[in-house]
């Protein structure tokens, strides 16, 4: 078991954020823990790995998510700030679209993004690492993670930042948009093609995040495109961050196996607990047992593309 003094062996970077979450029917539930880094650190959690954070938190950061971080992550990233803690409205609508409303203004907002050259040195050997950013500053990230797997889930992305984000698409390891973002970038194309389009443009993994229809995955040198379908749960309660628990889980499994359906496969797996609980996906204490049979569901159903 890894202590707080151990250097972690998985980190993830992107944004603590409060959420104010706003379900279809108009139920609220105010005052939660959220931003992608929690969410993907949870993603790492479920796969036994206590995740390095790097984000900023406010002054007035709950004591309730302040007490989920310590009791779950590494808090030796975060950068404790004398500000509002950053807080969101969270909407979702029937079909399962979320708009995200800041309640704070841009300049506010830009303090919350963690820097480079803030990383701790702890940190630096991690193997597997979850970045949540946009396209501009990856090359000075994948240098603070030397010998790490980076997957970068792209933050932010509007059709203004096209030439930016294929451009980046080489620089680090595993990039993964979900389907409405990526067809920013490259039209109305079905997933498959989307998929085929980030290979073309130089990136060497891609894990397309599809809602409810699960991910499509394929690599640079490879011909086979493969469908991972997600994981049904009996009920779902909260979506929001089941696809940043998805990255955190993906990246882990592919430090791990270098293997890209067992890799979408964790962070099939991953994702359905998130999908149970209001919030960061929070291990149950039958952990091992569900995350056994939600794998042997998931890899009996795999789909190949040719």
């Amino acid at each position: 078991m890894m202590t707080h003094d151990t250097e972690p062996d998985c980190v993830a970077v992107g944004s603590l954020i409060t959420d104010d979450i706003v379900l279809p029917d108009g139920t609220t539930r105010m005052g939660v823990l959220g931003g992608g880094v929690a969410h993907a650190a949870a993603g790492m959690l479920i796969w036994g790995q206590r995740a390095g954070v790097c984000a900023c938190a406010g002054h007035d950061l709950s004591s309730a998510a302040h007490q989920r971080l310590v009791r779950d992550f590494d808090l030796r990233g975060i950068d404790w700030q004398d500000r509002p803690q950053v807080r969101a409205w969270q909407v979702f609508e029937w079909d399962g679209l979320r708009t995200e409303i800041f309640r704070q203004d841009s300049h506010e907002r830009a303090s919350n993004f963690p820097v480079p050259a803030r990383v701790p040195e702890v940190y630096r050997s991690a193997g597997a690492v979850s970045l949540l950013r946009t396209a501009h500053d990856l090359r000075e990230w994948r240098a603070a993670f030397p010998a790490a797997a980076v997957l970068w889930e792209p933050e932010l992305m509007t059709a203004a930042d096209t030439a930016a984000f294929r451009a980046a698409l080489p620089v680090l390891d595993i990039v993964s948009p979900n389907l409405l973002e990526a067809q920013q970038h490259y039209g109305p194309l079905d997933p498959a093609a989307v998929v085929r389009a980030m290979l073309d443009d130089g990136a060497p993994v891609v894990a397309l995040r599809l809602g409810r229809a699960g991910s499509l995955v394929g690599t640079k040198n490879g011909d086979t495109l493969f469908q991972i379908p997600a994981v049904p749960v009996p009920q779902v309660v909260d979506q929001t961050g089941a696809g940043n628990t998805y990255c955190g889980a993906f990246v882990v499994g592919w430090a791990k196996t270098h293997d890209l359906c067992q890799a979408a496969c964790y962070g099939a797996v991953a994702a359905s607990f998130a999908l149970e609980v209001t919030g960061v996906a929070d291990p149950p204490p039958d952990l091992a047992d569900q995350r056994a049979a939600r794998w042997a569901w998931v890899v009996e159903r795999i789909i190949q593309f040719s």
